[in-house]
């Protein structure tokens, strides 16, 4: 059987995520930027198994992303099913900005790897922009949004209002303002 397809040792699995929570933890504390040595520390590991693992921090931070992802599709079906289409595409944005903000630096680093087309996190990205997708998909086909943006343009936009939530330290209710600011041309005016 070849290495890639065969399963992972209890020890390897152990410490590999041991590095993800403690990696979670420590960019939430301190932001992407964080020293990879503490978050081995903090794991329990010495350096060689966390780039065994991830040989990249662009590798480590895909992977605390996509281990988030199932929270994300979570929460996109639930302001679909619960709410119009105007108002689930609204939460959305201002749900995706806030979680986008948590970690310092996170919005950068995604600026960063959506202009390369072989950056590891692209496919957790890739996967945020689906969800954008189809909530502005839904809102368009009912008329409560405009049909001149497309998922890019708006991911991208809230992309930059998480790094503006992240540097002027916003609270939530901030956020939310923020983002309803600068989407309110997304939208078709109320009947």
């Amino acid at each position: 059987m070849p290495a890639e397809q065969r399963p992972m040792r209890a020890d390897a699995r152990r410490n590999r995520d041991a590095i993800l929570a403690a990696a979670r933890e420590i960019f939430e504390a301190e932001g992407v930027l964080a020293s990879l040595d503490a978050i081995a520390l903090r794991a329990g590991v010495g350096n060689a198994t966390l780039y065994r693992n991830f040989p990249t921090r662009e590798d480590l931070l895909a992977a605390v992303m996509e281990a988030s992802l199932d929270s994300a599709r979570a929460e996109a079906d639930a302001l679909g099913r619960a709410l119009s289409p105007r108002d689930a595409l609204a939460e959305w944005l201002a749900w995706l900005t806030w979680r986008l903000r948590i970690w310092h630096d996170l919005p950068q680093c995604i600026a960063t790897a959506r202009g390369s087309s072989d950056a590891s996190m692209n496919p957790a990205i890739s996967f945020l922009v689906d969800q954008t997708k189809n909530l502005l998909g839904r809102a368009q086909k009912a008329g409560h949004a405009i049909d001149a943006v497309n998922a890019n343009e708006v991911f991208e936009l809230v992309t930059a209002l998480s790094w503006a939530v992240d540097k002027y330290g916003d609270d939530e209710p901030a956020a939310r303002r923020r983002v309803k600011i600068a989407t309110a041309g997304f939208f078709t005016p109320l009947p």
